[in-house]
């Protein structure tokens, strides 16, 4: 397996297909780089280099009891790219990955990156403040810290239905994607998933936004559950110069399996222009 080594010596996952345009995804909360394999195995067959890491504390990378935070996560994104000496990159984020691309853009700059996707992402702040009416209360965040803290496995069962839109009247579940979330969900270590809800919810990207200076997509679900459409690319987009904003009708947080056949097909769309 391969993998890079972040300042402070924590060892970061990831996998590296292709060589062609290097496209790099950023997964969401509570998986890892897996949660790309439809997106990565759809771009390499039209001529893509994909490239995806486990986040520290999930999947295959080191679970450190430290940096479970945004600067430190964009940080460690900063080295892989590095390391692989990326040029004329695409970031592509879905919901925390989102938030870590906004931050590794806010502290590292477009030097190497050509374009941006965000999915269903965080930005630009998930908590309910007197500054963001739209978000949402602190209570949110607290049920999911009880909810990892106490039984994560039947914590992570439930999140699924909520994440793919299970819940809703009428829908089809997929029991393959309940347990391959929760799959995911259980081979990242407890403490890093703890801290990383503050992280996502409490860390506030407006200014991370303002530097985008490349072609932006936003993608988001117009019923998604976990990342709330008004508060985040109903908003980030306004504060993004020369994006574009897609919103899927119906769609849930987990658009990238749920729908993903649209993802891929807007997100080629997006790259081949």
């Amino acid at each position: 397996m391969s993998y890079v080594t972040s300042r402070d010596g924590t060892r970061i996952f990831y996998k590296d297909w292709g060589s062609g345009r290097p496209v790099v995804f950023s997964h969401g909360w509570p998986l890892d780089a897996d949660a790309w394999d439809a997106q990565m195995l759809f771009l390499l067959h039209h001529g893509y280099r994909v490239i995806a890491h486990d986040r520290r504390g999930y999947g295959r990378s080191d679970q450190p009891a430290s940096g479970n935070d945004m600067d430190t996560f964009a940080d460690d994104l900063a080295v892989l790219i590095d390391a692989l000496d990326l040029k004329a990159a695409v970031l592509v984020g879905h919901s925390t990955g989102g938030g870590e691309v906004a931050r590794y853009v806010g502290r590292h700059g477009t030097r190497r990156i050509d374009r941006i996707v965000l999915i269903g992402a965080v930005p630009p702040l998930m908590l309910k403040t007197a500054a963001n009416p739209d978000g949402l209360p602190i209570a949110v965040f607290d049920g999911l810290r009880a909810g990892v803290a106490v039984d994560r496995p039947r914590f992570f069962q439930d999140l699924a239905l909520a994440f793919h839109g299970y819940n809703r009247v009428g829908a089809t579940p997929s029991q393959g994607l309940v347990d391959w979330f929760c799959l995911q969900g259980m081979r990242g270590g407890i403490r890093p998933e703890y801290d990383s809800i503050e992280a996502f919810s409490e860390t506030d990207f407006n200014e991370d936004l303002r530097k985008f200076n490349v072609p932006t997509l936003f993608i988001h679900g117009d019923d998604d559950q976990i990342v709330p459409f008004p508060a985040s690319a109903c908003t980030a987009s306004k504060r993004v110069r020369n994006s574009t904003l897609k919103v899927y009708a119906g769609g849930p947080h987990g658009i990238c399996s749920t729908q993903a056949d649209r993802v891929n097909a807007d997100l080629l769309a997006f790259l081949d222009d």
